[in-house]
């Protein structure tokens, strides 16, 4: 069945409870929405094999809870991690200001520095915003993160959000590619950071 698989990669959805974090994973592995979806507890997780510029790729996509309770699961959560989907919800500033906070937690137990970031400002279908579009892209651009707003509602961003995330992942040398194959010399490279500093343009602009 996946022959055609060109790599299986580990990706995260973190941020503040209550932001659309399981939403978002349900609109884009099931193309469902459930305005009642109760609190992740612990770990969810789903798979969903999509097709990036001809290139198919597993996604094996781990939803946590945003609760404090739920930190003990941290550290194997992150580990081997490809790429991480950082979520706020447009209405709640407070959500965007802990952001902060998750990059912080996400920098102490990831256990790659190249890992690809991407910033999702959700419910964009609400009228009630107290986070303007530009101060996403701004923050998104300081910490090197692609971006996107997004409701899990109507759909909107949501497909785009994970293509892009993935996209990205491809285009990045030694994130996913078997570590054996003379590579491993990558992964002594760290002091390099983001490929030289090359990622501070990717946003996105939708």
């Amino acid at each position: 069945m996946d022959e055609d698989v060109l790599t299986t990669l580990k990706i995260l959805i973190i941020g503040e409870s209550g932001v659309g974090k399981s939403s978002l994973l349900l609109r884009f592995t099931d193309d469902t929405f459930d305005p009642e979806l109760a609190a992740t507890i612990g770990v969810d997780f789903k798979v969903k094999t999509i097709s990036v510029d001809g290139n198919k790729a597993k996604l094996a996509i781990w939803d946590t809870a945003g609760q404090e309770r739920f930190r003990t699961l941290t550290p194997s959560y992150y580990r081997g991690a490809q790429g991480v989907i950082l979520v706020y919800d447009v209405t709640r500033r407070d959500t965007f200001i802990k952001l902060d906070n998750w990059l912080n937690e996400l920098e102490t137990y990831c256990t790659r520095n190249d890992i690809v970031k991407m910033l999702v400002g959700n419910k964009i279908d609400k009228e009630n915003r107290e986070v303007d579009r530009n101060e996403g892209l701004k923050f998104a651009r300081k910490h090197s993160m692609l971006f996107i707003e997004a409701s899990a509602k109507t759909c909107d961003g949501v497909q785009c959000a994970f293509e892009e995330l993935v996209e990205k992942i491809i285009q990045t040398p030694g994130l996913w590619e078997i570590e054996s194959q003379n590579r491993g010399v990558m992964l002594s490279n760290h002091k390099e950071g983001y490929g030289g500093g090359a990622c501070g343009g990717y946003c996105s602009m939708l």
